[in-house]
């Protein structure tokens, strides 16, 4: 079950992060804070629930989130009323990488947990 509610997060946090990021400027959600803090939080958590939601998969995983990073930097670039950046890519590569890193340190600790527990 819980398996089950990390694969439908990590594909919606997806999703929304693509609407966020090739929407018009006007449709876009506006949050509080720095675009630095936005990007880093969002792939961020896109890295750590892909991790969890499929952690035999790490190679994928790392497609996925880094690849989505720089594909929506590249449709931005396409899109009229957006811009995309390298430091805006680089902000979402970092954050999408500390994630993966952290969600493996997540499944390390829980293996080592159930290893100790026998």
């Amino acid at each position: 079950m819980i398996h089950r509610i990390l694969v439908i997060a990590a594909w919606a946090v997806l999703i929304f992060i693509v609407h966020a990021s090739i929407s018009p400027i006007a449709d876009r959600p506006h949050l509080p804070g720095s675009t630095l803090l936005q990007h880093l939080a969002a792939f961020g958590a896109l890295g750590v629930l892909f991790c969890l939601a499929y952690p035999r998969h790490t190679p994928l995983v790392c497609l996925i989130v880094l690849g989505s990073a720089l594909a929506l930097e590249i449709m931005q670039v396409l899109t009229p009323d957006r811009h995309g950046r390298v430091r805006d890519a680089i902000e979402k590569l970092s954050g999408g990488a500390a994630g993966i890193l952290v969600g493996r340190a997540l499944l390390h600790f829980e293996q080592a947990r159930r290893w100790f527990q026998k």
